[in-house]
């Protein structure tokens, strides 16, 4: 009999009283992993309870010892970072490379979490006026959420609950129902690290529990990464309560390749970011843009493709996992036939692709389609499979054009040898995250993850400096302080001070 995932509330791991559960199944082998409980309307409210009285107390820890909590969490993640990234490939498929690398890029977050005593730091600027002072400080907003999604349940967690927590706040993370496993064995070493009771909560569920949470005037600030539907509908939701909002949606990701760019390089890279985690990243390469000459290379990359053979998470020689779902699988799937059916060229077929020894997992080998037209549904929708979509033109200010002219902004990449064509790629592309000879421009926690357009809603990113900003407000302080015996003004009766 499989477990129900626990609740981590004030501090413990509790069984909820939910009536209802959602089945954490294996997408390789479709084996029951554990029942996600749905949680109550009421234990969701206790949670809240909770973190708001934590919040009282944890705003006053001083700046240094929230930070050498951090730095023992840090620790203490890295040390258990192959048994994450093991439970992490068992809920999600991932080979276990991929998942190592899911947690990693997490932890990277937290150590910047760890520099908070810098990252927090006001400003003040002495005699503004004749013996005013004016300085600025940025504190907590209070009890704060976190909704992640399935493909990164390690990393985007990660992404958000330690920032929020070393700027003072406290937070309510609601993981994916589909990978639960992950987040609590984070949550288990997070209780290991010595904070107090009640900073970190985490409670499970679908859509209901979403819109409690995010609808409940406690909450004062709501993160969230996940399609671009669920995104908007909490965006507004979020936004008509009044609360400070983050959401990173949909892509649609072109990679653009010059004839003058390192032709086995741009065949490497092209395989590895659109396949890797089956697809199933909102920064996978899922258009090439072939530039002029450049389109010969598409028979290399074929070959190339063909080569990569999805398997179980500990197969040596697996390129990637299965998808997280059979919805998912047969979502793909409809999506490659209506790309055939569109007249999209299909050169490299993977919907019949079968795993040997578990045949009923979510399989879909590597899809390479040619000829691929924008009023194309598989140009116009993200996928989130191992299916590249290849496109020609005849110029890079042609590639920037259909670039631009798509809805979405997350990430872009231009190969080139070229400077002067690589300054005008990125001074031009209206994409957030621009890649010169780098496939996944993901940067590093010390900048931001920077969408845009309808791949983000809202005015402050993920993670970086922007992060900071999102999960403080900043309270401005100005001062004067009268010497005794000192001659009383008259009264000023301008805004001007003097």
């Amino acid at each position: 009999m499989t477990h129900s995932v626990p609740l981590y509330l004030d501090g413990e791991f509790v069984e909820s009283q939910a009536h209802r559960s959602i089945a954490n199944i294996n997408p390789a082998t479709q084996l029951t992993l554990a029942q996600v409980p749905c949680t109550t309307f009421e234990e969701i409210d206790r949670a809240i309870a909770s973190a708001e009285q934590a919040f009282k107390d944890w705003r006053d820890v001083p700046v240094p010892e929230r930070a050498r909590l951090m730095m023992n969490f840090c620790q203490r993640l890295k040390d258990q970072q192959d048994d994450i990234a093991e439970t992490l490939s068992q809920e999600t498929g991932k080979i276990f490379a991929d998942a190592k690398g899911d947690v990693w890029r997490g932890i990277e977050v937290v150590e910047h979490a760890c520099n908070i005593p810098s990252l927090i730091m006001g400003e003040t600027v002495e005699n503004v006026a004749r013996d005013i002072d004016t300085s600025s400080y940025l504190q907590p907003l209070g009890v704060c959420a976190g909704i992640t999604p399935f493909n990164f349940p390690a990393m985007i967690p990660l992404w958000m609950f330690p920032l929020a927590l070393a700027c003072g706040n406290t937070f309510i993370l609601k993981p994916s129902e589909q990978d639960p496993l992950t987040p609590m064995q984070i949550a288990e070493i997070f209780q290991q690290a010595g904070f107090p009771k009640g900073v970190l909560q985490v409670i499970h569920g679908d859509r209901e529990q979403v819109d409690h949470l995010i609808t409940h005037p406690a909450i004062k600030a709501i993160s969230f990464v996940g399609s671009a539907r669920v995104g908007q509908h909490i965006y507004r939701s979020g936004t008509d309560h009044l609360k400070r909002v983050q959401c990173m949606t949909g892509a649609k990701n072109h990679m653009v390749i010059m004839p003058d760019a390192d032709r086995q390089q741009v065949i490497s890279h092209l395989v590895g970011s659109s396949v890797g985690a089956a697809g199933q990243r909102c920064m996978a390469i899922s258009v090439a843009v072939f530039v002029g000459d450049s389109v010969q290379w598409l028979d290399e990359l074929k070959d190339a493709m063909s080569k990569v053979k999805p398997g179980l998470w500990n197969e040596e020689d697996a390129g990637f996992g299965p998808l997280i779902s059979g919805a998912a699988r047969q979502r793909v799937l409809g999506l490659i036939e209506q790309g055939k059916e569109e007249g999209a060229d299909c050169l490299l077929d993977g919907s019949g692709f079968t795993h040997p020894d578990y045949p009923d997992g979510n399989w879909i080998g590597p899809t390479l389609f040619a000829d691929v037209k924008p009023h194309m549904s598989i140009y116009k929708e993200e996928i989130f499979g191992p299916v590249l979509i290849t496109m020609h033109v005849d110029s890079l200010d042609e590639a920037l054009d259909l670039i631009n002219n798509n809805p979405y902004g997350n990430g872009t990449s231009l190969f080139t040898n070229s400077g002067g064509a690589a300054r005008h790629f990125q001074r031009n592309v209206l994409v957030g995250q621009v890649g010169i000879n780098v496939p996944i421009p993901v940067p590093l926690p010390f900048f931001s993850f920077t969408g845009w357009r309808q791949s983000f809603y809202g005015d402050q990113h993920a993670y970086g400096k922007q992060a900071i900003r999102f999960y403080t407000e900043t309270k401005t302080v100005i001062s004067r302080w009268f010497h005794h015996g000192e001659e009383v003004q008259r009264p000023n009766l301008t805004i001007q001070m003097r």
